[in-house]
């Protein structure tokens, strides 16, 4: 059986009710609570140090995913290869979390950036988020090292060329 297809297409503004409500979503809310999340994300549509996708599978809306170049706000991530991207994500329709899909569609998103010439992909989830944790090894990241950033205590992962994706359970 073949791998799920995930699209990535670029946010416009026509999706931001869209996100506005995956993000007052539980499962959602209880990683991505800022208040200001929400203006963050509607406010970096055009900012060219990052992207933003909807990731679709069979044309349905399933997750957001944000692409973004190193900037200062990461210097608490420590020396990166030139060229390094960042990623954060979430499956925004409940009835999608827990069935493989986060860490299929990252492992597409992150191989693409790799095959592209991205020397390393890093992310960064707060060490409690067991479940994204696990997903992003699965996804082909491998623990680095808590960092400390300005929304606190993080575990950096990296992905690089020659990173397997693991059966973490």
């Amino acid at each position: 059986m073949a791998p799920p297809a995930y699209a990535f297409r670029p946010m416009t503004a026509t999706d931001l009710p869209l996100v506005r409500r995956w993000l007052m979503e539980p499962h959602v809310a209880e990683w991505w609570h800022d208040p200001e999340t929400f203006e963050f994300v509607s406010g970096e549509l055009d900012h060219p140090d990052m992207a933003q996708f909807i990731v679709t599978l069979d044309d349905r809306p399933l997750a957001y995913l944000q692409c973004y170049k190193m900037s200062e706000w990461h210097r608490g991530f420590g020396p990166q290869p030139d060229g390094t991207r960042g990623i954060d994500q979430f499956i925004g329709e409940a009835d999608m979390v827990g069935r493989g899909h986060g860490s299929a569609f990252i492992r597409a998103f992150i191989e693409t950036l790799l095959s592209n010439g991205v020397p390393r992909v890093v992310i960064d989830p707060r060490p409690i988020n067991a479940r994204a944790i696990r997903a992003y090894e699965k996804a082909g990241f491998r623990r680095d090292r808590e960092v400390d950033t300005p929304d606190g205590r993080a575990l950096l992962m990296i992905a690089t060329h020659g990173v397997k994706a693991v059966d973490a359970g």
